[in-house]
């Protein structure tokens, strides 16, 4: 009879990722690379319960008992630190902290109303900030990782959307701030994307004009993101507090 060849080791296997606002769009196609790459996830939602459901039992279909949801409006400070229990009770651990979720529309000076400034810092900052520091005791035990989606806006900024923009410059300090707060425990670095997905609102020509601005010449995928992403959870264990644009060149041909 022939022998049997075990299967190579996923290089997360054992690992649990927690991915905030991963039911749908690029927070999605996140939790499957990290999945596939063997990791438990947990998927966070505000509201699209439908969609997490759905992909949590496909991703289960593929690996039982592999993933899990959770409800929370990360705004509400006091729902994080239970978050971060439900991970651990799920899975037993937490490895890895991927700050996903996020708001994004444009906010005109002359205006901006504090209802904006709120939802766009609190998604975009505030919330990471607060969830970080929640998990910062399993992350360390872990010798975890943390991974927020940042934007190449916050390094140079997009016009109409100042909020935006601060919001994401912020998450950028915050990034190597944490890196510096949490070492050596715990890593903590930062994907910037360009026009990758843009969300269904958005004006058509602003991602003409954006897109066109690229040394590539066309939009990236969430996919491109996911193998960011993959690299740092998995290929770079001596890098922390750096940002790496996935953006077909934009920073450099702006």
């Amino acid at each position: 009879m022939p022998h049997s060849r075990a299967q190579p080791r996923q290089p997360l296997e054992g690992r649990t990722a927690l991915i905030t606002g991963s039911a749908r769009r690029i927070g999605a196609e996140l939790a499957r690379a990290l999945h596939a790459a063997g990791a438990n996830v947990v998927l966070h939602y505000r509201s699209s319960d439908r969609e997490a459901g759905a992909l949590a039992d496909s991703l289960n279909g593929a690996r039982p008992r592999s993933a899990v949801t959770a409800q929370a409006d990360l705004l509400e400070t006091a729902r994080l630190a239970p978050l971060v229990a439900e991970a651990v009770a799920a899975f037993g651990r937490l490895d890895i902290l991927v700050n996903n979720a996020s708001s994004f529309f444009p906010t005109p000076l002359g205006a901006i109303d504090e209802r904006q400034w709120e939802s766009l810092i609190g998604s975009n900052l505030k919330a990471p900030l607060f969830l970080t520091q929640a998990a910062a005791r399993e992350l360390a035990a872990a010798r975890g990782l943390v991974l927020n989606l940042v934007d190449i806006h916050g390094l140079r900024p997009l016009a109409r959307y100042p909020v935006y923009s601060v919001a994401k410059a912020g998450l950028i300090m915050l990034t190597k701030s944490l890196a510096r707060e949490l070492a050596p425990l715990v890593r903590v670095n930062a994907v910037a994307p360009g026009p990758v997905m843009w969300p269904d609102e958005a004006d058509a020509e602003l991602q003409e004009r954006v897109i066109s601005h690229t040394l590539l010449k066309r939009p990236g995928s969430p996919a491109d993101v996911a193998r960011a992403v993959l690299f740092f959870a998995s290929e770079a264990p001596y890098v922390t507090g750096q940002v790496l644009a996935v953006d077909g060149g934009r920073s450099v041909g702006w």
